[in-house]
């Protein structure tokens, strides 16, 4: 018989099948959370990485633990950029790009794939039998597989935590929404680039696009349903 787990959120608890449920888990990468990473060279404040980066191992082991798939987005581009070619609108706007053409010691070291910036954070490395989507846009959904590993596992919710939650998490709860899947931001395992925009993307994915809840309040839901 299928699992029901209802979970803590806002702005309403939503009840989810265990078996159509997965946890995705958005660019947890040198890049966007270490110091001397392509968001801490540019200016942003990755001082908040370490809770978040804990809170979303927590996560991921209480979801391996009751058969919950583990897909992570990995966000990068090849060594030549071919994903980003001046005719794209990412090669004016990715200010990842845009800082290695400023800086030339820095050139094909970011977000470039074989890279440590690349890497996922070793506290967070992918287990056995989890998946690895890798991106080059901020939307999960953009060029990638990521739809047909979800479809073809048949589900409908999905976890979502990681970074940035105002760039990467909420283009991917967006195109989640648009795509008929049921998004839960886990804002505790969540961080994002720039002064008030965590708030942002909170109101806009409870009031719009998905459900909020917390690691512990999934954790929680799982336990007593295990």
């Amino acid at each position: 018989m299928p699992r029901t787990v209802t979970l803590p959120a806002r702005p309403e608890p939503i009840t989810v099948t265990v078996e159509e449920t997965a946890l995705v888990i958005v660019d947890m990468q040198n890049a966007y959370l270490s110091k001397g990473g392509y968001i801490d060279l540019v200016g942003f404040d990755v001082s908040g990485a370490p809770p978040v980066i804990a809170e979303t191992a927590r996560i991921a082991m209480a979801c391996r633990a009751v058969g919950l798939p583990v897909i992570y987005l990995q966000n990068g581009f090849s060594p030549d950029q071919r994903e980003a070619p001046p005719s794209a609108p990412v090669w004016h706007k990715s200010n990842a790009l845009k800082f290695m053409r400023a800086n030339e010691a820095y050139a094909g070291r970011l977000i470039t794939q074989g890279t440590w910036d690349h890497e996922i954070v070793p506290e967070l490395a992918p287990q056995p039998g989890d998946i690895v989507v890798p991106k080059a846009r901020y939307s999960g959904f953009a060029g990638t597989t990521l739809e047909q590993v979800l479809s073809s596992r048949r589900i409908r919710t999905m976890l979502v935590c990681g970074v940035a939650s105002n760039v990467c998490v909420e283009s991917t709860i967006r195109d989640a929404y648009h795509r008929e899947f049921f998004p839960v931001m886990l804002t505790d395992a969540t961080m994002a680039a720039g002064p008030g925009q965590q708030q942002a993307t909170e109101f806009n994915v409870e009031h719009f696009f998905g459900w909020l809840s917390s690691g512990a309040e999934l954790r929680g839901a799982l336990m007593a349903n295990a």
